[in-house]
């Protein structure tokens, strides 16, 4: 998102931002040559004239040995791929550049689209090939520069090509200038316009030859509907460019709004979880709220292709405060107790399942620690009352008599005095830790012995579903009887009473 004086800055801002990239006048420049006209236009006037490359210069000369230059071949074509290779080979060995060469495999499209498959294979061989030469030129890899030859004629074709598929802003707005280090210094001149330049400078290029054919969309917008729409508007590149220009800075000023307030409603994030404030996110307004999810579920799983479809029906739920579904990638949305919980599938479904040592502590999967400890109740005090005041005010301290855990006083080897109090250690005690499991069942504390089902207890707590296999569960031993929901609830059966001698603290704490 440039500012007026960045977008409208003076030569003598551009000089300054110059003085500023000094160290960066060494970093490669990876040409993405293809043999087609426009990328070996891109090729010879990144040799002989002046571009601009991002790099604070404005239109500038590049100094020869920074030029470097990539070649994929897709062997789609056959001998016709064979030859775009060698005539790139031949066009570096004229002006003296280093080339690489990578070779591609469509044998497993795995259902994916090949234009897109050969466009993610060609940006990851230049992302490659720009790691390596910045790691031989000790310079970071954000001052290296990887130029494609995209046109104003590319750009336009590809707006009607996403008009026709159905896309926002992000997709209207085409193709960018530049995205971080890859930036298209042709953007502007149409395809013709460089034809014509190749022609005059007596330079010949090659021709794809399916490139003819419309039963691919971005023939069919090429020579169908761009011959079309160019007999009401002949200047149709330029113009389509002006209006992607003003969709793709409105974009990213958008996306720039959804990002902060994303970070307000965000109330918990971590590997494979996102949790949103529902009430914030209800209300905000709808384009801000429809970038939220797509931002949540990118940041997710940045493979996962949401639809407008899917985007409303989570903003559905949002407004009616409950309900869920599943989303591409596997990601579950569920709001409920006013928050928005995503979750991926391979997150983990438990906190964790192990025993406890007593006393001892154990690190959780949710970042928290659960501590045990011993007390031997002072000679003379109320056992019960001597319990509240280990336990506090809050729910993240519970103490469990001992013997209601089947340790009895003689199992207790005393380990030494510390002050007033009497530390022990229960011979071999231990409690087992693990999550919430189907059909349990507890006494909680208060209800006079009545069971209630642990589900409703974490209903009536506002516990998300999304959440509930997160809560740490303190058992007798595998499968056995709940003694503390950590956090929220004791089991009656295992309270402090006035017979206790020795209880068990236990502590829910944040690492």
């Amino acid at each position: 998102m440039p500012t007026v004086a960045q977008h409208f800055g003076t030569r003598a801002s551009a000089a300054t931002h110059a003085r500023d990239a000094e160290g960066a006048l060494r970093a490669p420049v990876v040409l993405m040559v293809s043999g087609g006209a426009d990328s070996t236009a891109l090729l010879v006037m990144a040799c002989t004239g002046a571009l601009d490359i991002a790099d604070g210069r404005g239109r500038a000369r590049i100094a020869r040995e920074r030029l470097h230059v990539l070649h994929v071949n897709h062997h789609l074509r056959g001998a016709a791929s064979d030859g775009d290779e060698a005539f790139v080979r031949e066009l570096c060995e004229r002006f003296g550049l280093p080339l690489c060469v990578e070779h591609a495999s469509f044998d497993e499209l795995d259902g994916q689209n090949l234009e897109a498959a050969a466009r993610e294979v060609r940006y990851a061989a230049a992302r490659r090939y720009v790691r390596e030469l910045c790691a031989a030129a000790d310079c970071p890899r954000s001052a290296a520069r990887i130029l494609t030859a995209h046109t104003a004629s590319d750009r336009a074709e590809t707006f009607f090509m996403n008009a026709i598929r159905g896309a926002g802003p992000a997709g209207l707005s085409s193709i960018p200038r530049r995205r971080n280090i890859i930036v298209r210094p042709l953007i502007d001149r149409t395809h013709e316009e460089l034809c014509r330049y190749l022609e005059v400078a007596d330079i010949a290029w090659r021709e794809d030859e399916s490139n003819r054919d419309t039963s691919y969309l971005r023939n069919f917008v090429r020579h169908e509907v761009m011959p079309l729409a160019a007999e009401r508007n002949g200047n149709l590149a330029r113009t389509v460019g002006t209006t992607c220009e003003i969709l793709g800075d409105e974009d990213a000023f958008l996306s720039h709004l959804a990002a902060v307030a994303m970070r307000s409603c965000t109330r918990r994030q971590e590997e494979g979880l996102i949790v949103l404030d529902g009430a914030r996110l209800a209300a905000a307004e709808l384009v801000i709220a429809r970038r939220i999810v797509r931002l949540a579920v990118r940041a997710l799983d940045d493979d996962a292709r949401l639809e407008m479809r899917h985007v409303e029906a989570v903003l559905a739920c949002v407004a009616a405060g409950t309900g869920s579904l599943t989303l591409p990638g596997g990601i579950d949305a569920r709001m409920e107790f006013a928050s928005l919980a995503l979750r991926t599938a391979a997150a983990r479904e438990a906190l964790v399942a192990a025993w406890l040592a007593v006393p001892g502590e154990m690190a959780l999967a949710n970042e928290a620690v659960l501590a045990a400890e011993v007390l031997r109740v002072p000679a003379g005090e109320d056992p019960v009352a001597y319990a509240r005041t280990q336990a506090g005010e809050g729910r993240r301290v519970a103490c469990v008599d001992a013997a209601a855990l089947g340790y009895a006083e003689g199992d207790l080897v005393r380990l030494k005095e510390a002050g007033e109090g009497l530390p022990a250690e229960v011979r071999g005690a231990r409690l087992w830790i693990d999550a919430p499991a189907p059909g349990d069942l507890m006494c909680p504390l208060g209800m006079q012995g009545r069971s209630k089902k642990l589900s409703d207890l974490l209903g009536e707590e506002h516990v998300p579903v999304a959440e509930r296999p997160r809560v740490p569960v303190v058992r007798t031993a595998p499968g056995g009887a709940v003694v503390w929901v950590a956090g929220l609830r004791l089991d009656d059966r295992f309270k402090c009473a006035p017979t206790t001698r020795i209880l068990i603290k236990l502590t829910l704490r944040a690492l």
